[in-house]
């Protein structure tokens, strides 16, 4: 679904918060609840939020994903490793795609890891291919040592992994970050819980976007508790809000659920919402600003309704709120 919003130039944010002056939690928040729209500051959000209300977040750490490789201004992005031990890749040129390459290609990186193409996965864009980390002993050990985290052009300069990773990611395996989970802070977390709100971890690998490409999401890791399935479950029968922090929040808890009730599940996930689907469990949304014509819109539309995502993305461009995943911040409720 496309929503009726112009983007225009000059919203996307270029460097994380911190280096505008503010902390993490510091970022603008723009809510809808049921419609209605009203601007905040992230930490207020204890005081948007009601005691029982169930926060699920993703607890996946995001991956030093972008490589370079040798003797070559190309890098490759390793995106999702998949159940047969191959990596869906991509390559890119600078900060833009790069859509060439042959199948039976080895193309040598830093450090002596090499990556060897074996089919195209999606036009012009991903490989599945197999990622050979030559002196490490894994893949995840040469992206830490010798990766940097994936960045697109509107972020003009390299930035340190830890400002790419939330306060709930304790397992790495994000090519990039679930980035609804940035703002929050341990100081904040602690704020929440003492307000009465609970959290509901789950786990969801991300792969690369395509900001480009506006492609379809793929399957995706995720895994989901008994205990989380509990906390949810419980929640919802007691008529409180389920609120997912991001849409791979989203993603990996309607996977697990069936008829509305959740199950402790895992495994890969071809799960795609969109308005004609729905959405059974989350009656809430905390996210990004995205660009009008990706995909993950269809899921925020799902969520809360065209005319109210369309309010709040409206009032968002008159406000001047930043984009993408160092920007700010959006609340949707039904």
């Amino acid at each position: 679904m496309t929503i009726q919003v112009t983007l225009p130039a000059g919203l996307d944010a270029h460097e994380p918060p911190e280096a505008r002056g503010l902390p993490r939690d510091g970022v603008r928040l723009l809510v809808s609840d049921g419609g209605v729209v009203s601007h905040h500051r992230f930490t207020e959000l204890p005081d948007l939020l009601r005691a029982g209300d169930v926060l699920v977040v993703n607890t996946s750490g995001t991956l030093a994903a972008s490589v370079a490789m040798a003797d070559s201004t190309l890098r490759v992005h390793l995106s999702t490793e998949n159940a047969d031990g191959t990596w869906l890749v991509e390559l890119r040129s600078g900060t833009q795609p790069f859509p060439f390459g042959t199948a039976g290609e080895v193309l040598d990186l830093v450090g002596g890891a090499s990556v060897s193409l074996l089919r195209r996965y999606s036009r012009n864009r991903l490989w599945e291919a197999e990622v050979r980390p030559g002196p490490f002993s894994t893949v995840h050990a040469y992206l830490s040592a010798m990766g940097e985290p994936i960045r697109y052009s509107y972020v003009p300069r390299a930035w340190p992994l830890r400002y790419y990773q939330t306060v709930f990611g304790v397992d790495p395996g994000s090519a990039e970050m679930p980035s609804a989970g940035r703002p929050f802070t341990d100081r904040l977390v602690t704020r929440l819980v003492a307000e009465g709100v609970q959290f509901a971890p789950v786990l969801l690998h991300t792969g690369v976007a395509s900001p480009e490409a506006h492609e379809r999401p793929y399957p995706e890791w995720f895994r989901v508790s008994e205990e989380t399935a509990r906390t949810v479950n419980a929640a919802r029968a007691d008529g409180r809000r389920v609120i997912a922090v991001g849409t791979t929040a989203v993603r990996a808890v309607e996977s697990a659920a069936r008829d509305g009730v959740v199950r402790a599940d895992s495994g890969w996930t071809e799960l795609v919402i969109t308005p004609e689907r729905g959405v059974g469990v989350v009656d809430g949304l905390v996210t990004g600003f995205h660009e009008p014509l990706a995909s993950h819109v269809d899921m925020l539309v799902a969520v809360a309704g065209v005319e109210a995502v369309e309010e709040c993305y409206r009032a968002a461009v008159g406000e001047g709120y930043l984009w993408h995943e160092f920007g700010d911040v959006n609340l949707l409720l039904r």
